[in-house]
């Protein structure tokens, strides 16, 4: 079993960052995965930025050049650096791990609010 303990979210003005960290626990972890999705009322969840043990990465088209995701693979983190915030930013981000390539982990979610 894997836990993810998130933070970082909260309420920040358009143009300004926040950084969100998730850590992962558990046994013998064999994690090939990580990143970050985000969701809002209505809509379905979506990939905002994902980081596979090759430092490889994909992010949402919306956020590049604004969001930077980064991993400590020896401490089983992620984190997701959000720059130059606009108020479509504003959603629930969950932490999301892939293990041994078949098994996702998800986080219990953090508000992002980006608004004046």
């Amino acid at each position: 079993q894997v836990q993810l303990v998130e933070s970082g979210g909260g309420l920040v003005q358009p143009g300004g960052s926040l950084r969100l960290s998730c850590a992962a626990f558990g046994s013998s972890l064999r994690i090939n995965r990580m990143g970050w999705y985000r969701q809002t009322p209505g809509k379905e969840r979506v990939m905002v930025a994902v980081m596979n043990n090759y430092d490889g990465t994909a992010y949402l088209e919306s956020v590049k050049g604004r969001f930077t995701i980064s991993r400590d693979n020896t401490k089983n983190t992620v984190h997701l650096q959000m720059n130059s915030l606009k108020p479509e930013d504003t959603a629930v981000y969950y932490c999301n791990v892939r293990v041994d390539l078949d098994t996702i982990y998800w986080g219990q979610g953090t508000q992002v609010t980006v608004s004046a």
